[in-house]
């Protein structure tokens, strides 16, 4: 049985100048938050950035979210039938959207 799940996202590239986003994410259970990111670049919009790099286990970490508040990997917290609020971490500079800096800064690349 497929479910939806209510995902209420910041785009934008700072905390104060941004918007609200909300996608309806077809869902069956068990999916993660990460499944429904990538399904909505997939198929609603490819322009929302997310970091993610399940395949290279010395990346892992990059997928760091806050999902209502709370501080989680969006691979292993899962999709439910209800409103969900995705945010950038609160502790990182914003790159844009869902992606934060996560380089330390003596390995960050200077213009």
């Amino acid at each position: 049985m497929t479910s939806i799940a209510n995902l209420k996202i910041w785009r934008g590239e700072s905390a104060d100048a941004g918007r609200w986003e909300h996608y309806e994410v077809p869902f069956e259970p068990g999916q993660s938050v990460l499944d429904g990111l990538r399904w909505i670049r997939t198929t609603r919009d490819p322009s929302l950035a997310i970091r993610f790099s399940c395949i290279n286990a010395n990346a892992c970490k990059e997928c760091m979210i806050e999902l209502d508040g709370t501080t989680v990997y969006a691979c292993t917290a899962r999709l439910a039938a209800r409103e969900m609020t995705l945010t950038p971490l609160s502790n990182k500079r914003l790159v844009r959207d869902l992606v934060t800096e996560i380089a330390p800064p003596a390995e960050r690349f200077v213009k």
